[in-house]
């Protein structure tokens, strides 16, 4: 250590040594100076706090008096090992973090958040990566346009109008380090805080970003055909937060006449506007791609947000904003002043790997991937007598109903036991309700053999 930061005050009653003296006590005792820790020469500490050598001198001396520190011949000054007080802070700091990090173990987790990283295109990354670096291009490491690179948007736009049906040009699409940022991004473009309706039960981290931000949220219950118009009218929102393509966590996908009633709400006022938020429309196992909302929408309604978090991995961290015409003069005026949150580099990466074919292969891959996986889960569930399925067919979770009248509690707890964690619906919905007889069970990070095992297991528990 050549460094010791101390606020000294000149003009206190206490000396300058005994202030030193007592700070490093402190931070002994603390546990701030670890055993052995090496403390800055007495000629070091005194030029960094602009003080004399005689000063530090004399705190030292006096923490090397009571054993505080010892003093090793051509080495230095270290901090001593105290029994008692220094050894009970260490314990107890020590027990703190273990309890903090502590987390039961499960043998298999059916997280619905899961990705399968061992998939992870690792050799298209490497390449990309050192095409993009090669060139010493100092550009690169300046900050770039706010919305992100030009080069990126073009090909995301180009991307969402191949697979997705999405209608849109480059400057319309604004990239950004995950959805909650591009939440906190379209919250400044607005302008002002807005009432919002979701979907309930919903995704509930956007919902409570968007309350984090103040706006006034409303939740909607849903029926066959996801987010009920009618209710939504009445709920006096201004802005519609769905996702009719997969729909989290139910699995329900929105058919054209719902979204169409959607559309015509929006249209409805000048203020309002639907936030699409296209969940897991990526894994489809059955039937056709279903176009996105915003494809069908002409009067600049619709607010598109995706991402590359499920597809690719999630610390690629690149997600995007398409913004109708309207909103993209008010992004323009106001939410230019931040900054892009995805580097250049990761942003060129990301590029490369849509325009040179690398994410077509790597989706097609993954969607073999997780639809053999979500076959065996299936496969196996049905033989559980007294329950019903739903949301399969997409994405990469589905719905386990018990009609025995087995509430999720009782449902998780048995899983528990056989060392499986699955997920109550209930946790899910944004008020209050009572627990549900539905449980979660995401299947992305678990492979084929792991599944068999696991459904082997709850087949036992379950029929109890």
């Amino acid at each position: 250590m050549t460094e010791l930061t101390i606020s000294l005050e000149t003009g206190s009653d206490r000396p300058l040594y005994e202030q030193i003296y007592n700070h490093i006590k402190t931070e002994i005792l603390d546990g701030g100076l670890p055993f052995q820790e090496r403390l800055p020469s007495t000629r070091k500490l005194a030029q960094y706090l602009q003080v004399s050598r005689s000063t530090v001198d004399m705190a030292y001396e006096q923490l090397l008096s009571e054993g505080y520190i010892e003093s090793a011949p051509c080495r230095g000054y270290f901090v001593s090992e105290l029994d008692g007080i220094y050894k009970s802070v260490a314990k107890e700091t020590e027990e703190a973090r273990t309890a903090e990090v502590k987390k039961e173990h499960y043998r298999f987790d059916f997280s619905p958040n899961g990705v399968d990283l061992d998939s992870f295109p690792h050799n298209a990354w490497r390449k990309l990566s050192r095409v993009v670096l090669q060139d010493d291009e100092k550009e690169l490491f300046m900050l770039g346009e706010p919305a992100g690179e030009l080069e990126l948007r073009s090909t995301i736009a180009a991307h969402l109008h191949q697979s997705r049906g999405v209608n849109c040009l480059p400057e319309q699409v604004v990239v950004g380090a995950g959805t909650d940022y591009l939440l906190m991004l379209l919250q400044a473009v607005f302008g002002e805080k807005r009432s919002i309706a979701m979907e309930n039960p919903t995704y509930k981290k956007a919902y409570q970003v968007l309350e984090n931000l103040g706006n006034s949220m409303q939740v909607i219950d849903m029926d066959r055909s996801g987010m009920n118009v009618k209710k939504l009218e009445a709920s006096g929102a201004e802005i519609a937060y769905v996702m009719p393509s997969h729909q989290y966590p139910l699995g329900t996908v929105m058919p054209i006449k719902r979204r169409l009633e959607l559309l015509k709400w929006a249209d409805g006022s000048k203020e309002r506007y639907i936030i699409e938020d296209d969940y897991d429309s990526e894994f489809r196992y059955k039937g056709k791609p279903i176009p996105a909302l915003q494809g069908y929408d002409n009067h600049g309604k619709v607010i598109y947000i995706g991402t590359f978090s499920k597809s690719i991995a999630p610390a690629i961290r690149v997600s995007y904003l398409v913004l109708p015409e309207k909103l993209l003069r008010c992004y323009k005026e106001r939410g230019t002043v931040f900054s892009s949150t995805v580097s250049r580099v990761d942003q060129r990466i990301v590029a490369g790997f849509l325009k040179e074919g690398y994410y077509e292969r790597h989706l097609n891959k993954m969607r073999a991937v997780y639809k053999n996986r979500h076959d065996v889960l299936l496969e196996g569930l049905k033989e559980i007598p007294g329950i019903e399925i739903s949301g399969e067919n997409a994405g990469v979770h589905l719905l386990v109903c018990f009609q025995n009248g087995r509430t999720e509690g009782e449902a998780c707890a048995l899983a528990k036991k056989a060392g499986i964690q699955v997920y109550g619906l209930s946790g899910y919905y944004v008020r209050e309700k009572e627990e549900t007889h539905t449980v979660i069970l995401g299947y992305a990070n678990l492979k084929e053999e792991a599944i068999r095992e696991a459904v082997g297991l709850l087949k036992d528990v379950w029929r109890e």
